[in-house]
């Protein structure tokens, strides 16, 4: 089986829903719908991936729930509740050169006009206006936020050397 880094989760099940086998789903993706366009999918089952066919799905209140083939009943879906949901890196459109995914993202090093390390982006969050890099500095409890917002703050994003630029002082 596969490593876990070549996956990037997309979801999670958060529980039955009705009596046919169909699951909540907890998504990730923005709109949380796209869940349903990833085939195939895959579900972690005791530390290993297992690929899943997607059998149906809508959004269903706040949230989503979808059809697995083979599931057909709410006894089958008790053991998944929990269970994570993921898709292959190479499924992944490929983006415009101004554009990343979060997840390319978690893990770089930030380093401000002056070159100071301000810490390593911890995880992204979605503010409505721009998304905004939580960053994490060693030793340090506080998180820096600060806006994703290429050009003005953000000036450079290097994957290969593993590094975000932006135009920040260490005492904001």
């Amino acid at each position: 089986m596969s490593t876990s880094e070549e996956f990037i989760p997309v979801g999670k099940i958060s529980g039955a829903f009705g009596v046919k086998g169909w699951v909540k789903v907890y998504s990730f993706t923005e709109p949380r719908t796209n869940i349903l366009q990833y085939s195939p999918l895959f579900l972690s089952r005791r530390g290993d991936w297992i690929e899943i066919k997607v059998s149906g799905g809508r959004l269903q209140g706040k949230g989503v729930v979808m059809g697995i083939e083979n599931v057909t009943d709410r006894d089958q879906v008790q053991p998944l509740v929990g269970a994570d949901l993921a898709i292959k890196k190479s499924q992944l459109e490929p983006v415009d050169e101004d554009e990343f995914y979060w997840n390319d993202l978690e893990g770089l090093t930030v380093i401000n006009l002056q070159n100071q390390v301000l810490g390593k982006v911890d995880h992204l969050l979605e503010t409505g206006a721009n998304d905004v890099l939580v960053v994490k500095a060693d030793g340090k409890k506080a998180e820096i936020l600060i806006p994703f917002v290429v050009d003005e703050i953000v000036k450079l994003v290097d994957l290969d050397e593993e590094i975000i630029q932006v135009d920040w002082s260490e005492d904001y």
